[in-house]
């Protein structure tokens, strides 16, 4: 993934408002892409990567500029003040690919971290701009609950005020409650995904279509079968399950999958699982990829989705939306350490719409 400048020409009827996005994981990814196909239509698209996770996953055609930034407290300048000089540096960066616009739109999952908070009061200086507007993106399972600034959060926003005093650019714009920036007076909007349950204000929530490209049963009913997506864990390495609770749990899902008259399995192994692979039958593909699950999720159209108790669960239905159903099997043979987080995840698998087998 590399700094790209798209020719003058291709951006002049687009200089009087500029969306930028600042993304880390693919799931900010996919969402940035689906608010600037669906929400920013006409505006300069600016992507501004702020980690390596990135890599490989970006498709450039699709945005205006594209531009890497290293995150400050990680990968600092090299000499005194190497993290300042890092976000100085940052700053001014971004401000040569965005350019001069009237109205700037600034998305980020959250306001409250140095890398990302200097941009609100230096963009629109930088850029000559009326108008800011910040928005908040979604970032799966951080918008389930709010996350108040403790005192402590709220004094380390005070200091950090202290760097304009070495540059103006540097203004840091401190703000109360939701530590993403959802109570701050510079945020208008916070995108929100379809039957997903938030705590925010009706009046700034604004909710994003499925993130793939196609509708779902479009595809499949090209393809004229549907295919599954069995997601695996290290569950019996780890200590979460027997070997024979897990071969019960294995024969219940195939036999699930024969009565739904699904034929056509793949099997996604965990990064840290080895064989044998719990929770795959031996008639079932291995699924081989060298990028995140989310990008494969959000280019594949699968039909279910299932596993036990993984992550990638809750990511499949922020992907997906509420059309593929995605199930969980297997919660009564998990050693939980305790009740409490049993029925925790149970909950949150209620409020995510996944059936529980």
């Amino acid at each position: 993934m590399n700094n790209r400048s798209t020719p003058s020409h291709r951006l002049q009827d687009k200089g009087h408002r500029c969306a930028v996005y600042f993304v880390a994981t693919p799931l900010h990814y996919l969402c940035a892409r689906r608010i600037a196909r669906d929400h920013e239509g006409g505006a300069k698209q600016v992507l501004v990567c702020y980690s390596r996770a990135l890599d490989g996953i970006v498709e450039s055609r699709e945005w205006d500029e594209v531009v890497v930034i290293p995150w400050p407290r990680f990968e600092p300048l090299p000499g005194p003040f190497g993290r300042h000089r890092r976000l100085l540096e940052n700053v001014r960066r971004v401000g040569r690919v965005v350019g001069s616009c009237d109205v700037l739109h600034l998305h980020s999952p959250v306001f409250d971290t140095e890398a990302i908070n200097y941009f609100l009061r230096a963009r629109p200086k930088l850029c000559r701009a009326r108008e800011m507007r910040a928005r908040v993106m979604p970032d799966g399972l951080l918008n389930l609950q709010r996350h108040p600034l403790s005192r402590v959060k709220r004094l380390a926003q005070r200091a950090r005020k202290f760097r304009r005093l070495a540059h103006p650019l540097l203004d840091y714009w401190c703000f109360a409650g939701d530590r993403i920036g959802s109570d701050a007076p510079f945020v208008d909007r916070i995108y929100v995904l379809a039957g997903f349950p938030h705590a925010y204000p009706a009046a700034k929530a604004a909710t994003l279509a499925p993130l793939i490209d196609a509708p779902i049963r479009g595809a499949q009913e090209v393809s004229r079968a549907p295919v599954a997506l069995i997601v695996g864990q290290p569950l019996v390495r780890v200590g979460m399950m027997s070997r024979e609770d897990c071969e019960v749990v294995t024969r219940e899902i195939a036999r699930w999958l024969a009565d739904a008259g699904i034929s056509d399995v793949v099997y996604k192994a965990h990064p840290r699982d080895r064989l044998p692979y719990d929770l795959k039958s031996p008639e079932q593909r291995l699924l081989s990829i060298d990028e995140p699950i989310e990008s494969h999720m959000a280019a594949q159209p699968y039909a279910v989705v299932i596993g036990c108790c993984s992550t990638v669960l809750f990511l499949a239905r922020q992907i997906y939306g509420p059309d593929v159903r995605i199930l969980s099997f297997g919660l009564d043979h998990v050693r939980f350490k305790d009740d409490e987080k049993r029925k925790n995840l149970i909950d949150l698998m209620e409020k995510f719409a996944i059936e529980i087998h």
